[in-house]
């Protein structure tokens, strides 16, 4: 049995872990060609051949804003419909709730000096988070995010969580 999480972005983030949480598979998916509908299908595809017939998936949901509305709103529907096609049921976890996951706010400072975290910087921080929490490392944000997805679907498989506010993602996905 694995534990998939997925990322979808022109870059997307897939990862695979064991019943220990060990890593088997993290890579960013890119598809073949810088033009669409060519990247969003090869993209699309290259997800599906990495997914196994009793694999647990977790992908992130919809974002709330974005550049690139278009592609993000059809890659996130095509990888669902090929999802469905071939049979896997899946979590869908909020963005919000993959940051929060691994205790990111969004918010940095004090109470009466807090900043919001944005871009870069919000990436940066998840990316310490995880770190923090499970020792993993990886170069591409949607490799950790898919990490922390993946994370998440193993805890909804196994309903066991170490943090209070992993237990309250769990809960938000009708879990515990």
């Amino acid at each position: 049995m694995r534990f998939v999480g997925i990322d979808p972005a022109s870059k997307t983030g897939f990862v695979a872990l064991d019943g220990n949480g060990d890593i088997l598979k993290a890579k960013e998916l890119t598809g073949i060609s810088d033009n669409d509908p060519k990247r969003m299908v090869t993209l699309i595809n290259e997800v599906t051949t990495h997914l196994m017939a009793k694999d647990i998936i977790a992908i992130e949901g919809f974002p709330f804003s974005t550049q690139k509305a278009m592609f993000a709103g059809g890659l996130h529907h095509g990888i669902r419909n090929d999802l469905y096609k071939l049979g896997f049921k899946y979590y869908e976890v909020a963005p919000n709730a993959v940051k929060k996951y691994v205790n990111v706010t969004g918010w940095e400072g004090e109470p009466g000096n807090k900043k919001r975290l944005k871009g870069a910087a919000k990436k940066r921080a998840v990316m310490q988070a995880v770190r923090d929490h499970y020792g993993f490392i990886h170069t591409s944000d949607n490799v950790v995010d898919a990490y922390i997805i993946a994370q998440i679907a193993r805890a909804c498989y196994l309903r066991k969580v170490q943090h209070s506010y992993q237990a309250e993602v769990l809960k938000k996905l009708g879990i515990g």
